[in-house]
């Protein structure tokens, strides 16, 4: 007897849950909201400096290189993570070198550029977080061998970086070809204002990586210090 009922409490649960099921099936299916995500271009600020040097946006080219800059960069947004949880840890090392230096700070984001604040190794041999060669280094005081490489040294290897910029600087006269020349070389910098006749890093024709250079160093440090316009929550 016992058998039976369980059968028959069986056989009732499972048309209940058939009859449930057939109810739910003939029912109005509920509308599903779909929200796209939204994706924009960001507006060009009228006014962006790197070093306290106004970027010429009023010329047409400048603008639309820096727009490429922003557009790339705004939307990696996971490096874009990964830098500024970096420099919440390294900027308050760099930044009071640079300044015992006479750097512009705005030279802390040409660090986040080169390495993303890491301490990787170029194609070329260039080290650490500031991606100092190791000539550079040996000229400038870093041990570096076998056993030691000061270029992974926060402290000593942003010293070699003012030390360099410095140089730059007063090679060229103002900060903007200081920071181009740190990608391409104060000889090749030189060489190429002389060959083509010029005094600005916006009117040089130069290779694909140093041509957008100053104008990827502007557009991060446009987005980082601007979070929420681009729709950063960070905290």
């Amino acid at each position: 007897m016992k058998n039976k009922i369980v059968l028959f409490g069986a056989v009732g649960l499972t048309l209940a849950f058939v009859g449930l099921r057939s109810a739910q099936s003939n029912e109005a299916p509920h509308p599903v909201e779909v929200r796209p995500s939204t994706v924009k271009p960001f507006p060009i600020p009228e006014n962006l400096d790197f070093a306290g040097e106004a970027l010429p946006l009023a010329e047409a080219d400048v603008k639309e290189k820096l727009d490429r800059e922003m557009l790339v960069n705004s939307y990696w947004q996971s490096n874009n993570l990964l830098m500024l949880k970096r420099s919440a840890k390294f900027f308050p090392i760099i930044e009071p070198i640079l300044a015992k230096n006479g750097i512009p700070e705005d030279f802390k984001y040409l660090s986040l550029i080169e390495s993303g604040l890491q301490n990787v190794v170029s194609p070329a041999g260039a080290s650490g977080y500031w991606q100092i060669m190791k000539s550079t280094g040996l000229e400038n005081g870093l041990e570096i061998n076998k056993e030691v490489d000061e270029r992974y040294h926060i402290e000593k290897s942003t010293q070699v970086a003012c030390t360099y910029l410095k140089e730059a600087y007063e090679r060229f006269g103002n900060w903007t070809l200081a920071a181009a020349s740190y990608n391409m070389g104060m000889a090749g910098t030189a060489r190429r204002l002389n060959e083509q006749g010029v005094d600005s890093y916006y009117d040089l024709l130069l290779n694909t990586e140093t041509a957008r250079y100053v104008y990827r160093i502007a557009a991060v440090k446009h987005i980082h210090e601007n979070l929420a316009d681009f729709g950063y929550v960070y905290h």
